[in-house]
């Protein structure tokens, strides 16, 4: 299948050659499953955590000082605890309380969610596509986080789930029964959450070997080519937005693969001043197989490669499409795994939700 594959972007610098590249996956797979699997993290790396990034304009005083004046809804007892507990940071160095901040250092802070919290069960309606004793399939709206993190304690998935499902919680984590994988905040579609945790090591089992295959459909700027291919790059920590994604050395980051192929091109007839030279083919609908699992994957890439995602506020800079769209275009539109209790495999698919169709029929096919 790799053969058929005509467009290829990669980085040959920080991949090297393909015995390399192979040997790269095989060691990657050995990975912590919360690093493997969760695909589309949401507020922040770990459950419940946040990270803020801060960049300093005017040093010189002790770090609990300053950083208890850049966040004045933490005390400053607060504030010497993330220090003690090495969750402040300048680059990868972890820094003590009488460190003086420099003119231009980029401070990270891990705030960690509070100890004493608890997920409540909380009667918000699903949309279960499948179930069994095992697992469930969700199709998540777009603007429902996956589970409670800083900023978002109640009406998440998580939260939803365990009404519908009170025997989850514990199972996968504390603040994440049953999740097996994640989708941002603003991606709406497939999702699996099992039941029990035999189930749950069987899915993740399943991730970790690449024998689920998900698909996205993205409308992103521009007229993509070549009609199918494959983008091999690199993903981590932004270095200069630390809250951001971003395509960095390997050194850096962790291997990352995407591959798509093009649905649609789509133009804006009637409005000229929007054309593209390219017979008005200002948008792609593509769709989007990720083989490994990196936080905002599918968005990171797409941006890379020039054709970053219709509505996506964070990598598409300030791009603005010609018609409306309400969030990032993407959605979870496939699942195909094997159900744990049985091998049979199973294949789901949702459409587009109304939102994201909206759109399409706002353009015209070019």
């Amino acid at each position: 299948m790799e053969s058929d594959l005509v467009g290829l972007w990669t980085d040959r610098q920080d991949i090297g050659d393909s015995v390399s590249f192979a040997r790269r996956l095989r060691d990657q797979e050995v990975s912590p499953a919360s690093e493997v699997f969760f695909d589309d993290l949401d507020d922040g790396e770990g459950a419940g955590e946040t990270i803020i990034a801060l960049v300093v304009e005017d040093g010189g005083e002790r770090l609990d000082k300053w950083l208890a004046a850049q966040l004045p809804e933490h005390s400053r007892s607060e504030v010497q605890r993330w220090i003690g507990e090495g969750l402040v940071t300048l680059g990868e160095k972890a820094l003590k309380a009488s460190y003086r901040p420099a003119l231009g250092d980029e401070i990270v802070v891990r705030v960690p969610a509070p100890a004493d919290y608890a997920v409540e069960p909380e009667p918000i309606p699903l949309e279960i596509v499948y179930e069994d004793t095992d697992l469930l399939v969700i199709n998540k709206p777009a603007g429902m986080v996956v589970h409670p993190a800083a900023g978002n304690w109640h009406g998440t998935l998580v939260n939803a789930v365990l009404h519908h499902c009170p025997d989850l919680e514990g199972m996968g984590g504390a603040r994440r029964p049953g999740i097996v994988h994640r989708l941002d905040k603003d991606t709406s579609g497939l999702i699996l959450v099992a039941k029990n945790d035999r189930t749950h090591r069987a899915l993740q089992a399943q991730f970790k070997a690449r024998v689920v295959h998900k698909t996205y459909l993205a409308l992103v700027y521009g007229q993509m080519t070549p009609a199918e291919g494959q983008i091999e790059a690199p993903i981590g920590r932004d270095p200069r937005q630390r809250q951001r994604m971003a395509v960095v050395t390997a050194n850096r980051g962790r291997l990352a693969i995407t591959r798509y192929e093009v649905l649609a091109y789509y133009g804006t007839a009637g409005n000229p001043r929007l054309a593209l030279a390219a017979a008005g083919r200002n948008y792609t609908l593509v769709a989007c197989h990720p083989l490994t699992g990196r936080t905002h994957q599918i968005r990171v890439h797409l941006a890379y490669v020039k054709h970053p995602i219709v509505g996506d506020a964070v990598y598409a800079g300030r791009r603005k499409p010609a018609v409306a769209c309400p969030r990032q275009f993407l959605h979870a539109q496939r699942i195909r795994f094997h159900l744990p209790s049985t091998g049979v495999e199973l294949e789901l698919t949702v459409p587009l939700p109304a939102d994201l169709q909206a759109v399409l029929d706002a353009l015209t096919p070019a």
